[in-house]
C-alpha cells in the first residue's frame, strides 16, 4: 500500500480557503428516505454518520429538490423552507463528524418528473422526453420568465438554509438531465427569449443560481457544479461547451467541478463510446478539462481497484476520486485504504430476481432500488448485505413508497452491473 497512499490521501485546498482532508469524494445517490412530507429522517442521519466516520473527505448528499411539487424520484427530500430546520441541523452534525466536508446537493428534475408523481412538470421548452421510457413522463409545460426568476430564488433559498443548518458546502446539479441540464442543452432548450439560443443564453439560469449563492453563502463557503461533460446526441450539449460552462464559473469563483454522465434518455455506456481510462468513466474528457481550467475537479463513475483510484491522482486526470456503489457496500473503505488495511477492488454483486420476465422489466431499476435498500440498512444500524436480491429490493421500495416506487427511475450505469453507478 505504500504505493497508493500518498496521492489518495493528500489534502487539497479549495479557491474559498477550506482543505479536504483526502482525496475520497462520496458522490451523490438517492437515498430514497424520506417519506411523503420530503422531510430528512433519522435514518438519514445514521447513514451519513456511518459515512462520516468512515473516512472520505467529502460527503455529497443525496438531490434535494427545492419544489416540493416536482420531485425526481419517490423519496426526495425537499428543503423549500425551514420547516425542517432541526432535523436538518442533526442531518449535518453528523455528516461533518470526523473533520468532513457534507454538502447538500440541490436540484430540481425539470421535465424528468414522472407522470407517477407529478402531473404537470416544467421545462425551458415543452420538448418532452424521447426514448425507451417516454410514456412514463408528460409533456412538460413551458417555464414563464417569472417562473424562472422564482426558481431560481429557491436554488439560493435551499442552500442558504444548508448553511444555516450546518452543511459545510452546496452542490448545483447540473447534470444528468435534470432542469439545469436541459437549459444548457440545445436539444430540451428551444426558447428565444433571453434564456435560450446562444450558450450565453442557456448557462444564464446556472449563472443566476451561482450568482444568487455566492451573494447569500460569501466568498469562504463551497459553491460546487455536477455537469454533464456532453448529452451524447448530435445537436445537443457538446464537451467543448461544456469547458466554456466551467471556464466561465471559474471566473465568478466555482470551487470545483464534479463530471459525470447519462439520463433517462441517454445512459453513460451509450455516451462515452470507449472514454474509460483508469477504470473510470470521462477520464479523457477530464484531461482536456484539467488542461484548461484551475478549478479542481472531481471524476465519477467507474473507479473500483484502489490502484486505478491512486493512480487517477497521480497522473492528475482529477483532483478528487468519487465514489458511489462502493460507499455503500464498504461505507469505511477510505479508512481501509488510508490505514493500509486494504488496497483491492471492490466487486459489485449482480442484482437480479429468480424471475427472467423481473430482470427485463425493471432493468436498472432492481439494481437503484437495491442500493437504496441497503443505504437503508447502513442507516438502520445493519450492515449492508451483499446478495445481490433484487426481488427484495423490489418489495423494500413498494413498501416504503408506494407503487410510484417502481416505475423507471434515472440510471447513469453500463448495462453491465460492473461498472454502473447510481450517483444523483
Amino acid at each position: 500500500m505504500s504505493s497508493t497512499t500518498p496521492a489518495l490521501a493528500q489534502p487539497l485546498t479549495l479557491n474559498c480557503g477550506v482543505t479536504l482532508k483526502n482525496r475520497f469524494f462520496k458522490a451523490a445517490m438517492h437515498e430514497a428516505l424520506a417519506g411523503r412530507d420530503c422531510a430528512p429522517t433519522n435514518t438519514h442521519v445514521e447513514l451519513y454518520r456511518a459515512w462520516a466516520r468512515g473516512g472520505a473527505a467529502v460527503l455529497v448528499t443525496g438531490n434535494v429538490m427545492v419544489d416540493r411539487t416536482a420531485l425526481g424520484e419517490p423519496g426526495n427530500v425537499v428543503v423549500e423552507d425551514e420547516r425542517d430546520f432541526q432535523m436538518l441541523r442533526r442531518w449535518a452534525r453528523a455528516g461533518t463528524e470526523n473533520d468532513t466536508q457534507l454538502w447538500m446537493q440541490i436540484n430540481h428534475p425539470g421535465k424528468q418528473s414522472p407522470r407517477s408523481i407529478n402531473a404537470h412538470p416544467v421545462a425551458p421548452s415543452a420538448v418532452p422526453i424521447r426514448g425507451q421510457y417516454a410514456n412514463m413522463f408528460n409533456i412538460p409545460q413551458e417555464l414563464t420568465i417569472e417562473q424562472i426568476h422564482d426558481l431560481v430564488k429557491r436554488f439560493v433559498a435551499t442552500a442558504r438554509i444548508a448553511q444555516k443548518a450546518g452543511f459545510t458546502g452546496v452542490q448545483i446539479h447540473g447534470a444528468h438531465g435534470y432542469l439545469v441540464n436541459q437549459f444548457l442543452s440545445p436539444l430540451d432548450n428551444q426558447r428565444t427569449d433571453e434564456y435560450g439560443g446562444t450558450l450565453e443564453n442557456r448557462m444564464r439560469f446556472l449563472e443566476e443560481i451561482y450568482r444568487g449563492m455566492r451573494t447569500a453563502l460569501g466568498p469562504d463557503f463551497p459553491i460546487t457544479l455536477k455537469l454533464t461533460s456532453t448529452d451524447g446526441e448530435e445537436g445537443g450539449f457538446t464537451e467543448a461547451e461544456s469547458i466554456q460552462v466551467v471556464e466561465r464559473l471559474q471566473a465568478l469563483g466555482l470551487d470545483l467541478i464534479e463530471i459525470s454522465g447519462g439520463s433517462y434518455e441517454k445512459p453513460i455506456v451509450e455516451s462515452t463510446e470507449g472514454d474509460v481510462r483508469h477504470g473510470v468513466f470521462f477520464a479523457d474528457y477530464a484531461r482536456t478539462l484539467k488542461s484548461r481550467v484551475q478549478v479542481p475537479v472531481a471524476l465519477t463513475g467507474g473507479f473500483r481497484d484502489v490502484r486505478d483510484m491512486d493512480s487517477a491522482i497521480a497522473d492528475e486526470v482529477t483532483d478528487l476520486v468519487g465514489l458511489a456503489r462502493p460507499l455503500v457496500l464498504q461505507p469505511s473503505l477510505p479508512n481501509r485504504v488510508l490505514s493500509q488495511e486494504w488496497d483491492g477492488q471492490v466487486v459489485l454483486p449482480r442484482v437480479k430476481t429468480p424471475l427472467a420476465a423481473l430482470n427485463r422489466k425493471f432493468g436498472p431499476l432492481l439494481v437503484i432500488s437495491w442500493y437504496e435498500m441497503q443505504m437503508q440498512r447502513i442507516g438502520e444500524g445493519k450492515a449492508p448485505k451483499i446478495d445481490g436480491n433484487g426481488l427484495a429490493a423490489l418489495i423494500n421500495a413498494s413498501l416504503q413508497h408506494g407503487l410510484s416506487s417502481l416505475t423507471p427511475r434515472r440510471s447513469s450505469g453500463a448495462k453491465s452491473g460492473a461498472l454502473s453507478t447510481t450517483s444523483n
